[in-house]
């Protein structure tokens, strides 16, 4: 089951298959989907690997005809990356209108999914093995990172067109120098700590700077940064 994204404009969120036209025929059973999913899961409790899974066996389990699942997912691509976005943080609200408070929103969601991966051991290994599979982390690329990295993007810009960043460095930079700590914490240093205020930490030392002299302001209450200098 496709969860909802994040409209980077704001508002209600968008649902992937956004722009696909209206459903024809019944609608979906949110509790067949659910069935589904849980089966999926279920299957890889026991120690079923992803490339070893059949859409057959999915179907016995969940108690659907192949039809069934044949008519919500294109094929296991598509209904893995639904399970792992599913077993994964819920994608953080945000108000599409502010700028360092919506980018805080969603670096704090990289770290929280960061946490869950760590203490989940078969989220760690579905994940591990959906990297090893071309096709199907091509689909989790697509769908679910590269909607995520436009969120994050905007919110960026829209800090920059609200004052709160410099309008004379790159977009794509400033982005990168938001996110790479906390990916580098989550991906890379699995024990390095995340504690729950990281994402505030990342922008205020990036507003102050790291220079000898830039002075070391608090946090104003709230968790909004400090104005840049």
């Amino acid at each position: 089951m496709r969860q909802s994204a994040q409209n980077p404009a704001g508002g209600t969120a968008s649902p992937a298959c956004e722009g696909s036209g209206p459903r024809r025929g019944r609608p979906r059973s949110a509790a067949v989907e659910r069935a589904i999913l849980d089966a999926v899961v279920q299957l890889l409790e026991t120690g079923e690997t992803l490339e070893g899974l059949s859409i057959e066996r999915i179907a016995r389990t969940a108690g659907v005809g192949k039809a069934t699942i044949y008519r919500r997912w294109s094929g296991k691509e598509e209904l893995f990356v639904d399970v792992l976005r599913d077993m994964e943080p819920a994608d953080p609200v945000v108000s599409g209108t502010a700028g360092l408070d919506d980018l805080r929103a969603m670096l704090d969601y990289v770290r929280r999914r960061g946490v869950a991966q760590r203490s989940s051991t078969l989220l760690h290994n579905v994940f591990v093995q959906m990297k090893k599979h071309p096709r199907l982390w091509s689909e989790y690329q697509s769908t679910v990172l590269a909607p995520r990295r436009a969120a994050m993007r905007a919110a960026v810009q829209r800090a920059v067109d609200s004052g709160e960043l410099r309008g004379d460095l790159d977009v794509e930079l400033m982005n990168d120098l938001f996110l790479g700590p906390v990916l580098h914490r989550t991906m890379h240093r699995p024990d390095s700590p995340l504690p729950e205020d990281l994402a505030d930490q990342v922008i205020r030392t990036l507003l102050q700077g790291l220079a000898p002299g830039a002075a070391a302001s608090p946090a104003v209450p709230g968790g909004s940064a400090p104005a840049p200098v």
